[in-house]
């Protein structure tokens, strides 16, 4: 025989099961592949989901979580590391540029200038110079010229051999005095291919640009060689602070004596 408690209780089930089998519903995949879809109402459980199935529920929404969180690291890791290799190119302020194209200063003569042997009409000594330079000659000196370098020899006829102290007492003062804007260098000993001789270096105006009048200021090395009454002085010239170490040495190592 059945109660007026247990006959109401019968009503409000199968009235709860009428509403829950009208109600709209989601399907969650779990993260396996293998395993069973839970189907959950928007309002309520049209059955009780068993603890496994509720922790399957979870991992799948934690998954999905995890999977948004590391795709953002990974791309904030890589938009870091793009931003860190842009900055390791850059070049600090006032530091040299290793892409820039290389500038030479004015005067420095290039690494593959020629040369060509030279011996003055009368003979005696013989001399490498830069192919295709201008020629001049004035009196007992011979200058090959380009824009603002030059080789200078000169001959004269002396009785001795010049040394520093000669040099520094005689030709420093007169130097000094014909020169524009003189500044002293050093008188030392050198020796050459040819053998020994004396070197005076200095600084000084050369002349102005025919066109521009533009005044450069020069370094300067003056040779003296000598042999059996003959002083062969080759004089070399370059705008202050061209690197010609190189052609220069090639000039007054190619000096030889007939």
């Amino acid at each position: 025989m059945i109660t007026s408690d247990e006959h109401e209780m019968s009503c409000r089930s199968g009235r709860r099961h009428e509403e829950l089998s009208s109600c709209p519903q989601l399907t969650f995949w779990g993260a396996f592949a293998d395993a069973e879809p839970v189907m959950v109402g928007l309002t309520t459980h049209p059955r009780k989901v068993p603890m496994s199935r509720r922790r399957l529920v979870l991992a799948s929404a934690a998954g999905l979580l995890a999977l948004t969180l590391t795709a953002g690291a990974c791309s904030s890791g890589d938009s870091t590391s793009s931003s860190n290799t842009t900055d390791s190119t850059t070049v600090p302020a006032g530091a040299a540029d290793p892409n820039a194209a290389e500038v030479n200063p004015p005067g420095d003569i290039p690494d593959n200038q020629a040369f060509v042997t030279y011996t003055p009409p009368a003979g005696g000594y013989h001399v490498d110079v830069p192919e295709g330079w201008a020629r001049t000659e004035n009196g007992g000196a011979v200058t090959f010229t380009d824009k603002l370098n030059s080789v200078q020899m000169e001959t004269t006829n002396t009785s001795a051999a010049p040394t520093v102290a000669s040099a520094e007492a005689d030709e420093v003062p007169a130097i000094a005095t014909a020169a524009e804007s003189y500044e002293a260098g050093k008188v030392e000993a050198v020796t050459r291919t040819a053998g020994d001789a004396v070197l005076i270096t200095y600084r000084a105006d050369g002349s102005p640009d025919p066109v521009t009048r533009k005044v450069t200021h020069l370094d300067v090395e003056r040779y003296e060689f000598w042999k059996d009454g003959t002083e062969v002085i080759l004089t070399l010239s370059g705008p202050q602070g061209a690197d010609n170490v190189d052609p220069w040495k090639i000039v007054t190592d190619s000096f030889g004596w007939q």
